[in-house]
């Protein structure tokens, strides 16, 4: 099995170090990953993306064109992403910086108001945090034990005092799941 996953938004959001938990996390999992960092030459307020793919067997070519599941941080990555995720896969929205709705009925979204969120924890930077754990509560593609574990053993000394509070921000993500399409 091969999970393809694309996490965008404005750089200084927490996008690249989402994906590369998320592939420090398959790693340790004994999965084959491939991480692609991409972000404009501002870094902060830029555009910053990043693709993860997991599988079980060797990866062929580590380009993603339609994901099975897009993390969008903000209105340009909606507009961008939502049309390339394969039909049937799921849309994680922060709907704090997303000012629409989906547009597709054919993908499983979740609209979660992540900055608000990361806000009541007690730090807006555990927005991206909240987004990935929404991410793993609807697609399985890791147990959210090897993504606290991978949190545990790569978070630099310097921030380790944020441990419990990006752990936290997973478990209240994790809680968003898809509601019905009515």
């Amino acid at each position: 099995m091969q999970t393809e996953i694309i996490i965008a938004g404005f750089g200084g959001q927490g996008v690249l170090f989402a994906g590369q938990l998320l592939a420090y996390a398959a790693l340790g999992a004994g999965k084959e990953v491939t991480w692609i960092p991409s972000y404009g030459p501002e870094m902060r307020g830029g555009t910053a993306n990043c693709t993860i793919t997991i599988a079980d067997e060797e990866i062929g070519s580590p380009m993603i064109r339609n994901p099975q599941a897009a993390i969008v941080l903000n209105m340009p990555s909606m507009d961008k992403y939502e049309p390339l995720v394969k039909p049937g896969g799921v849309l994680i929205v922060n709907t704090s910086m997303v000012n629409r709705p989906a547009l597709r009925a054919d993908l499983k979204v979740v609209q979660i108001p992540a900055n608000e969120i990361a806000e009541t924890i007690g730090d807006k930077r555990m927005t991206n945090m909240i987004l990935l754990g929404s991410l793993l509560a609807n697609l399985p593609v890791l147990p959210m034990a090897a993504v606290e574990k991978a949190l545990a053993e790569h978070t630099p000394e310097r921030h380790r005092h944020f441990l419990a509070m990006n752990i936290e921000a997973l478990k209240q993500g994790a809680a968003f799941l898809a509601q019905p399409v009515r």
